[in-house]
C-alpha cells in the first residue's frame, strides 16, 4: 500500500468514486472474459455473434459509434466550464480525455468504414461505460485539489505515452481503413505497421493511452479504469486472432494478438 501511494493521490473521500474503481475494474474484466468465453458486445465483426442478433434492434455502425463517443466527448467538453483551471495536471488530464473522444468522433466520421452493424443492447452499457468513465476520472481529479502531490510524478511521462498511444492507434485504424475499396465489406488480413506482429496494434495503442491518460492524473480511479480496459482488450483482441484464424487459412501463424511475441 505504501508503494501504490507513492505513484497516486490517496483515494478521495468519495464512495461514489472508490465504488466506480471497483465497479470500473470488475465490469470491465469481466467484459474481457466474457470475450475470451464467445460472449461478444456485438459490434465490428461481431455485431452478428449473438444468436438472436437478428431479432434485436440494430444501429449503423456509423450511428451505433457515434453514440458511443459523443455523450464522453461532451462531456470531456463540458468539464473545461464546470471545473476551469484547476491546475496543470487537471487541465492536461481534461485535455487528454476530451481529444482522446474526439478523436474517436472524427475517425467514425471521415476515416472509418463500415461492413456490419451494431446492437442498442451493446451499444447503451458500452456508451455508459465511456461517459461515467470520463465524468467519474475528471470528478476523481478534481478532488485531488489541495492534497499534496504524489513523491513519484508521472504526469510527464504519462504526456508521452498519451500522444504515442493516440498517434499509433490512429495511424493502425488509417491503416485498417484502406484494406477497403469503394463499395467494399469484406474482411481482409490487416498489413503494415505492427499488424505482421499482432492482430490488434490499434487496441495495443489504446491501452498505451489510457495508462497515459491513469500516469497524468495519478487517481485510483484512473488507473483501475486503464487496468479494467487491458483485460477488455485483452480478451477482444484474443477473440479477434481467433476469428481470423477461422476466415483465413493462410492467416500467419506468428501473429498474437495484441502484444508482440507474447500474447
Amino acid at each position: 500500500m505504501t508503494v501504490l501511494l507513492s505513484f497516486i493521490f490517496p483515494p478521495p473521500p468519495s464512495l461514489v468514486v472508490s465504488s466506480m474503481s471497483v465497479i470500473s475494474l470488475v465490469s470491465l474484466a469481466n467484459a474481457g472474459l466474457s470475450e475470451i468465453r464467445g460472449k461478444h458486445l456485438n459490434y465490428s465483426k461481431f455485431w452478428n455473434a449473438n444468436p438472436t442478433a437478428q431479432k434485436q434492434i440494430k444501429l449503423s455502425s456509423k450511428a451505433g459509434m457515434l453514440l458511443l463517443y459523443t455523450p464522453a466527448f461532451l462531456a470531456g467538453l463540458a468539464s473545461f466550464w464546470i471545473f476551469p483551471h484547476q491546475g496543470l495536471r487537471s487541465t492536461m488530464l481534461q485535455s487528454a480525455v476530451t481529444f482522446h473522444f474526439f478523436k474517436r468522433v472524427f475517425e467514425v466520421l471521415f476515416i472509418h468504414k463500415y461492413s456490419g452493424n451494431m446492437l442498442l443492447d451493446s451499444a447503451i452499457p458500452i456508451t455508459l461505460s465511456y461517459f461515467l468513465s470520463t465524468v467519474t476520472m475528471i470528478y476523481a481529479q478534481h478532488l485531488t485539489l489541495g492534497l499534496p502531490e504524489p513523491p513519484n510524478n508521472l504526469l510527464y511521462p504519462g504526456i508521452v505515452m498519451f500522444v504515442v498511444g493516440i498517434i499509433g492507434n490512429f495511424y493502425h485504424h488509417c491503416l485498417l481503413s484502406k484494406l477497403r475499396g469503394k463499395g467494399e465489406k469484406e474482411y481482409k488480413i490487416p498489413k503494415g505497421g505492427l499488424f505482421g506482429l499482432v492482430i490488434c496494434p490499434h487496441y495495443l495503442f489504446e491501452i498505451i493511452v489510457f495508462y497515459g491518460i491513469a500516469f497524468i492524473s495519478q487517481t485510483l480511479y484512473a488507473f483501475s479504469f486503464a487496468i479494467g480496459t487491458t483485460f477488455y482488450l485483452l480478451g477482444r483482441s484474443y477473440s479477434s486472432r481467433k476469428w481470423y484464424h477461422s476466415k483465413f487459412k493462410d492467416f500467419p501463424k506468428n501473429v498474437k494478438a495484441v502484444i508482440p511475441f507474447v500474447i
